[in-house]
């Protein structure tokens, strides 16, 4: 059983806390670091912001035999997408860090280019697979920037998008090859 003088002890807001009282790191990493996985982030971001709305093109104007298949698939990673980017800017806010946020910041940072609506539907899959292939290269760009600072959350979090991207690499890389 504690003794009042234990319980009295004890830090009843992290403000009792000396630590709390100086002035804060970001998390514990220098402004280099924070700088270095911030910008990484933002690589990521942007290029999947553009990807994604590409996504979003290709669902919409998708024709011909394949249209059912593919306006399904599209809406299914545009959403996932979606979900990816959030957790991106969050992080990057979990930084003190501002996420790129306009379609001008993407376009200007990002090397997924956009397309046009009126293309074969063989030929959106390609541009997503090329696109997956930029991601896979920036996201490991991240993880890499954050194993070098000890930042198992945006590690992890990175990781996670690289095994579904590989996996949906693998399922259209096998629907182009019927």
């Amino acid at each position: 059983m504690e003794s009042k003088a234990d319980v009295e002890n004890v830090a009843k807001t992290q403000m009792d806390n000396r630590l709390a009282k100086a002035k804060p790191m970001k998390l514990g990493w220098s402004p280099e670091e924070v700088e270095r996985i911030s910008h990484a982030l933002n690589e990521v971001l942007a290029n999947y912001s553009v990807h994604y709305q590409k996504l979003r093109n290709y669902h919409w104007n998708v024709k011909g035999s394949d249209f059912f298949d593919l306006h399904e698939q599209f809406e299914e990673l545009y959403t996932e997408t979606l979900t990816n980017i959030d957790e991106l800017a969050e992080r990057i806010r979990v930084f003190g860090q501002t996420p790129l946020s306009t379609l001008k910041e993407y376009l200007k940072v990002s090397t997924i280019k956009e397309t046009g609506t009126d293309l074969e539907s063989s030929t959106m899959v390609r541009e997503i697979l090329g696109d997956f292939t930029i991601l896979l290269h920036f996201m490991a760009d991240a993880v890499h920037a954050a194993a070098e600072q000890g930042d198992s959350g945006t590690e992890e979090m990175i990781k996670k998008f690289i095994n579904k991207l590989e996996k949906h690499h693998w399922m259209l890389t096998a629907f182009l090859a019927k």
